[in-house]
């Protein structure tokens, strides 16, 4: 049982949806970035994911790939996001923090290695968006011995010939990607959501929770009630690119959580 099996088990006993925030690691420096991931759970986040920054982030739309540059512009690395779990650690032991990125930081650092760090600094789970279900034997399948879930992306283009291999060694949860293409590009929409959430449900016992194009406290409660749980990066992460304070970010981060927390 890692600790995002825990929080699920845990939501579900109190009748509860779970609310993920998205922020990227090191935007806009490390030190304010730290401030937002550490004031999180206190805002009503049941989980975190963190943002691995990278040169090329094909998933992602503008806002997350600019808040990518601006922490790589200010020296974000692999080692310092894990130094920042690390950090968030000292005061929370019971917080799950999944680390969403991509390959080529992982492979540069080496599988092995990274796995141990990873584990080492507490980090409970990982998406990786460019490793496709048959690599599996690449990293899924490792992460997991280590004791790390690993969680896939399902999307409105995984068809029902496709869903099984989606499914088949995913763990902690199933990310449904609500709209077709890139973070921040649309609002999610219940009604076209629920249908698909549903044909997940039916081919796994793990939680689904939605994210993509949830972007204010109505959507979130909308999103939530028709899944486990909702993730909101993009609302967040342009609100750090607009200057604005860690109590600044997290009371919007509150209001989200309460959307999700209300149904």
């Amino acid at each position: 049982m890692t600790r995002i099996d825990d929080t699920f088990a845990r939501l579900k006993s109190d009748g509860k949806k779970a609310f993920v925030a998205y922020v990227m690691a090191g935007d806009p420096d490390y030190d304010r970035s730290l401030e937002i991931v550490k004031g999180l759970p206190g805002a009503g986040v049941d989980i975190i994911e963190m943002g691995l920054p990278f040169t090329d982030p094909m998933a992602d739309g503008p806002t997350i790939q600019m808040a990518g540059q601006r922490a790589l512009a200010g020296g974000q690395t692999l080692e310092r996001t894990l130094q920042m779990a690390r950090d968030f650690r000292e005061g929370d032991t019971t917080t799950p923090i999944v680390m969403m990125g991509y390959y080529n930081p992982i492979y540069s650092r080496g599988v092995d290695r990274f796995l141990a760090d990873a584990k080492e600094a507490g980090i409970d789970g990982l998406i990786v968006v460019d490793l496709p279900p048959e690599e599996d034997d690449e990293l899924c399948i490792p992460a997991q011995r280590a004791g790390l879930n690993f969680i896939r992306l399902a999307t409105p283009t995984t068809d029902d010939k496709r869903l099984p291999k989606v499914l088949q060694n995913t763990s902690g949860f199933v990310y449904y990607v609500s709209i077709t293409g890139i973070t921040g590009a649309a609002e999610a929409r219940a009604d076209t959501v629920a249908p698909e959430v549903a044909r997940i449900k039916a081919k796994t016992d793990l939680p689904v929770i939605v994210g993509f194009g949830v972007r204010s406290p109505e959507s979130s409660a909308a999103i939530a009630g028709i899944a486990d749980g909702v993730v909101v990066g993009s609302a967040i992460v342009g609100e750090i690119a607009k200057g604005r304070s860690a109590s600044e970010v997290l009371a919007v981060v509150k209001s989200l959580a309460d959307g999700a927390h209300s149904v």
